[in-house]
């Protein structure tokens, strides 16, 4: 079982069916956590933007790139809000850091001080991103994984229980890796990360899983090590 972990999560898994928060999936997530912080395992979380928002998408209706990427930041922000309002109903103990200061609603991120976080048993929301244009939320769990030390990032897939060789939802013969190599997700180009967040994850030796996270009690099972995934080092 893992000590440190970090859970990257799409904000369109936070989605309802045309709505940007499903009730259900927060309390759903809330309740996984619980049983996560009873295991002892400290525990981040980066979540994207995309229930909301996608920058890159914004320049097909003129909005300039940094413009568009920085309006992505501040979704994720929204998204990491609602994370910390579900998990504290909960009642988890909850900080939320952000790299762009926006300090009347979150704590600005501070290494040392999410460390401490994590140390005392608080769920720690990365939002905002890396606080830069160009960068994805990928690349964004990819750095702060490697910040805290985290021993695996647990990247959270709706649907999709790991890594395959071709779209499964299109290809009835794709196969599912068991194990891989960051040279084997570059060389095959397979769709984990973008190659930035992969570089860095290799770079820096990070362990990463890739999970169902739709499956019900797969989150507690990815962490114990037992979910079915795909393992990437």
């Amino acid at each position: 079982m893992y000590k440190r972990i970090l859970l990257k999560l799409s904000g369109e898994a936070l989605a309802g069916d045309g709505n940007n928060f499903d009730p259900k999936v927060l309390d759903r997530l809330a309740e996984d956590m619980k049983e996560i912080q009873a295991l002892g395992v400290e525990t981040a979380i980066v979540v994207g933007g995309g229930n909301f928002i996608r920058g890159k998408n914004l320049t097909d209706i003129g909005i300039e790139r940094v413009q568009g990427d920085y309006m992505g930041m501040l979704a994720t922000i929204i998204n990491a809000l609602a994370l910390q309002s579900s998990f504290e109903r909960h009642g988890l103990d909850t900080r939320v850091q952000t790299s762009i200061d926006i300090t009347k609603v979150a704590e600005p991120f501070i290494v040392r001080r999410a460390t401490r976080h994590l140390e005392k048993g608080r769920i720690v929301i990365f939002g905002g991103g890396t606080g830069s244009p160009y960068f994805s939320t990928d690349t964004t769990a990819a750095l702060r994984a490697s910040e805290i030390k985290a021993d695996v990032i647990l990247m959270a897939k709706n649907g999709v229980d790991g890594v395959y060789s071709a779209d499964p939802k299109k290809d009835p013969s794709a196969v599912r890796y068991d194990q891989l190599s960051y040279m084997d997700v570059l060389n095959k180009g397979l769709q984990v990360m973008d190659s930035t967040a992969i570089s860095m994850c290799m770079d820096n030796k990070m362990e990463l899983s890739v999970f169902n996270m739709n499956e019900p009690g797969n989150l507690v099972k990815a962490v114990k090590g037992t979910a079915v995934c795909t393992i990437i080092r």
